[in-house]
């Protein structure tokens, strides 16, 4: 159902953005929490999937989510994957976080009258750097309530600046009657399922440690106690099930529930995920202290979850579902990099064999065809998610099965469409389809770059929505070919400064779409964009490029986007995005992390194998073929770019952006990459053709009529 009306979706964007960006939302809002303050229960069950529920095995736990809004919770805080202690934590601050090395379960507090203190929590923020622990306890205190914890991690997350929690049990059994109407805000810790796998101290390396058996024997434990607590609760009470941890060396998607008010029956999602089914741990900080009427902290990047669209097929249908989720991002995360491994063997292999076919000229039809056809396959990765491949027996062999199918009928479409004739025609359909399908993914909710190959996806949870680093490195630098595209033909006729308007024009549309709040919601990407916009635009003016000019253009990037973030930041905190939840972070002085962190996953990229081949091979044919053109090229490059000049102002521009983007970008040198991997194969290709027609035309004695439009307009 989902699926279908994402298409329907894509579809209507192309022809009403605004009625399909409706579209692609859920029809229905519930608010989280009755008209006043109640009382929040979060129950932490760390490593639950929705695969272990069952009627029989799990009773508990199925009758919860039958009374409940359902939906997949991402957990991942900092590492890959996330141990109980760093889930836990996260409640607490609200933000992500990490005790900072290999962990396991929270440390066990020490009573001390009703409540309990966390022995050497000053550890967290003193040494570990975690400025925001104790968030959540503080804001419930400020607001003059109490804590109620039951195990080690919800006094974790509940528990002040000072590791203290008001009440505390180390059970459920060992709650007196009537403990829960004390306090309107508490947690329980359910850690029966999770125990068995942390060795040492930490979690194990291995995908599952447990075998099935042992697995539903601490199910059934884990259950049992959920059903527990779940008898000592208020029946007004809000209850949030979270599974807020992985269990082994896999990162997986977790169960989220909420039994509240006109919950029951639909999914549950979030804000800062634009997912309707997908929220991140922080939001359930938020969530709580929503519920219970406390102000929100501005250093919480959470917000409240969002009962979503109903459900269809009951408990069972919802499972069905959101088990094919985690299966869609396992399947993606599993062929990641055995993915990208092979697009840098084809890219290099492109670049070996192009080199040695065209120094002896022969073959150039073969180079051009492969080139078209590796070219395709970048937008195959998202089209591709047009098909219900999740839901198949197989998503790992049908997904590549169908990225196969449709790079092929791209390529041959490109090659054989009328537009062959001209030697920009396969070049100005690859990129026209590539910017015209992103373009229309980021207006329709982003259901196409979402757990794809060359996107993103919740069970890695870098990012949920808008454009990712990789499509923005595809977007870039198919819209500026685009337009470059467009200028040729004004060019020609000597329309030079029609020209200019139109990159500018087309390209500054294209950078609002890619960094608007709530559509592309990019940061470095804008960055990026605007001197890439700015370097093309001036070539083809004629104008000289300096580094000081260049500079200047990355100043106007930076004042851009950070225009636009204080903006989403100034709207109210349930509607910002990521962009106006760091400038709050700059005021809280936690954006230094974040940067710290970004900085250190770019750098991390720079010595990726699945990389830096691409950047290295197409660099290295460039410069080789432009100083030496007859020898290493046949002249295809000198000749694609007398046939079209602005082709040149555009190649320039794109390897502008994709430097300026490879810097500002965690994904670091994947920017780069990627719009090598598209640009140079098609800037070939059109010299490939211009070559041969330029022949053609030598042998009847006559100049190529593009060649002289060019000459008279230059």
């Amino acid at each position: 159902m989902r699926r279908t009306l994402a298409v329907f979706a894509l579809v209507l964007g192309v022809l009403w953005p605004g009625a399909a960006h409706a579209a692609a939302q859920p029809a229905v809002r519930v608010t989280a929490h009755a008209d006043g303050p109640a009382r929040v229960v979060l129950i932490g069950i760390p490593g639950l999937l929705w695969s272990d529920l069952t009627p029989e095995g799990t009773p508990n736990l199925w009758a919860l989510a039958g009374r409940s809004a359902t939906g997949s919770l991402s957990v991942r805080t900092v590492g890959r994957v996330t141990c109980p202690y760093d889930g836990w934590l996260t409640v607490s601050a609200g933000i992500r976080s990490a005790v900072g090395y290999g962990c396991g379960l929270p440390p066990e507090p020490t009573p001390e009258g009703q409540g309990a203190v966390i022995p050497g929590y000053d550890y967290l923020y003193r040494v570990a750097g975690q400025r925001g622990t104790g968030t959540l306890g503080d804001a419930v205190h400020a607001a003059g309530g109490c804590t109620l914890a039951v195990g080690p991690g919800a006094a974790l997350a509940l528990a002040d600046r000072s590791g203290r929690v008001d009440r505390y049990a180390a059970s459920p059994e060992r709650l007196t009657p009537g403990a829960f109407d004390a306090c309107r805000v508490a947690a329980v810790d359910v850690d029966d399922l999770i125990r068995p796998y942390v060795t040492g101290g930490r979690l194990p390396e291995a995908e599952d440690a447990l075998t099935p058996e042992r697995r539903a024997q601490a199910l059934r434990l884990a259950d049992a106690k959920t059903g527990a607590a779940l008898n000592a609760l208020p029946q007004d009470a809000v209850v949030l099930l979270a599974g807020l941890g992985d269990h082994g060396g896999v990162p997986h998607l977790r169960v989220a529930m909420m039994r509240a008010q006109d919950a029951s029956g639909r999914f549950l999602g979030a804000p800062s995920t634009h997912r309707e089914d997908v929220s991140i741990v922080p939001d359930i900080t938020a969530t709580m202290l929503g519920v219970t009427g406390v102000a929100v902290p501005p250093s919480v990047i959470g917000v409240p979850w969002r009962v979503a669209a109903s459900r269809t097929g009951g408990v069972e249908g919802a499972k069905a579902e959101l088990v094919d989720d985690d299966g869609a991002g396992q399947a993606i995360r599993d062929m990641g990099g055995i993915f990208f491994t092979s697009v840098a063997a084809l890219q290099v292999l492109f670049y070996v064999v192009a080199f040695l076919l065209m120094r002896r000229r022969r073959g150039l039809g073969g180079v051009r065809v492969a080139a078209v056809t590796l070219a395709c396959l970048p937008v195959s990765t998202y089209l591709v998610n047009l098909l219900a491949w999740e839901h198949t027996g197989t998503p790992l062999a049908a997904v590549v099965g169908g990225i196969v199918v449709i790079t092929l009928l791209l390529a041959v479409t490109a090659l054989a469409g009328p537009w062959r004739r001209s030697p920009l025609g396969p070049l100005v359909f690859v990129t026209g389809v590539t910017a015209a399908v992103i373009a229309g993914d980021l207006v329709t909710g982003t259901n196409l770059q979402f757990n794809s190959v060359m996107g993103y996806t919740a069970v890695v949870g870098a990012r949920y929505s808008g454009l990712g680093n990789i499509p923005f490195a595809l977007f870039a630098t198919s819209v500026l070919l685009v337009v470059t595209s467009i200028a040729h033909r004004l060019v020609s006729v000597g329309r030079k400064n029609a020209a200019v308007g139109i990159v500018a024009t087309l390209g500054g549309v294209a950078m609002i779409l890619g960094g608007f709040p709530g559509i592309g919601s990019d940061f470095g990407g804008v960055i990026a964009f605007v001197p890439g916009i700015a370097v093309t635009a001036l070539l083809i003016a004629g104008r000289r490029v300096s580094i000081v000019k260049l500079g200047a253009f990355c100043v106007a990037g930076g004042v851009i986007v950070m225009t636009i973030a204080y903006l989403d930041h100034l709207r109210p905190p349930g509607s910002q995005t990521h962009l106006g939840r760091f400038v709050g972070q700059i005021f809280t002085g936690e954006a230094f992390e974040v940067v710290s962190r970004k900085l250190g996953a770019m750098l991390g990229t720079l010595l990726n194998p699945n990389l830096m081949p691409i950047v290295i091979a197409a660099f290295a044919f460039l410069v080789y073929a432009l100083l030496r053109p007859d020898a290493a090229s046949a002249g295809v490059l000198p000749a694609a770019f007398e046939y079209s000049p602005t082709l040149r102002a555009g190649l320039i521009g794109t390897l502008v952006s994709g430097v300026v983007g490879t810097l500002v970008n965690d994904s670091g040198a994947a920017v780069l990459s990627m719009a090598l991997a598209l640009a140079v194969p098609l800037v070939l290709s059109v010299g490939v053709r211009a070559l041969g027609e330029r022949g053609s035309y030598a042998e009847a004695g006559q100049e190529p009529a593009s060649s002289s439009l060019v000459s008279r307009s230059s």
